[in-house]
């Protein structure tokens, strides 16, 4: 793993490890890389919960209680969707606070609406507002998987800035 990604993931579980917090992450187009990266930090076993990989429509529905409802109002890529997810990943876990990605990594798959790029993230705590972006990366495949991998622990420290507490 490069260093930009294990210096994230150090700085995830220094964070996590300060608050008390265990994560749970819902992924859909990086296939379990937030759950690769974050495991590969030694002690991870203290702030890591669980992860879900929910590729599939019946997947997100089954694991995480995403809604028939919004996959079909909304699309597997939304804000809605990885809102969803994010809660399902609390909902199903034990941990305090979890991370959600879904996207168009490509090469296929895009559309008008949703080109090749558009990830979307969702960053939620227990008993707070969910917090969701939308973003449109470039480059092949695995960059932009690996650019919404690092999107969504930037974000997660960000959430986890304004978690100064224990809950």
């Amino acid at each position: 793993m490069d260093s930009e990604l294990s210096g994230l993931s150090e700085a995830v579980g220094a964070a996590l490890n300060a608050r008390k917090l265990m994560l749970a992450c819902a992924e859909s187009c990086t296939g379990g890389w937030v759950a690769e990266v974050v495991t590969a930090t030694a002690g991870s076993s203290g702030w890591f919960e669980r992860g879900f990989v929910t590729y599939s429509n019946s997947a997100k529905q089954e694991m995480l209680g995403v809604r028939s409802e919004t996959l079909a109002q909304h699309g597997a890529v939304s804000l809605e969707t990885a809102r969803e997810m994010a809660l399902g990943a609390l909902t199903h876990s034990h941990a305090q606070i979890a991370l959600a990605i879904t996207g168009v990594a490509g090469p296929g798959g895009g559309s008008p609406g949703k080109p090749v790029g558009t990830v979307c993230f969702a960053w939620c705590r227990a008993n707070t507002p969910v917090v969701n972006e939308t973003r449109c990366f470039s480059g092949d495949r695995e960059a932009i998987r690996r650019q919404a991998v690092v999107h969504s622990l930037n974000g997660l420290l960000a959430l986890l800035e304004t978690a100064k507490t224990v809950p």
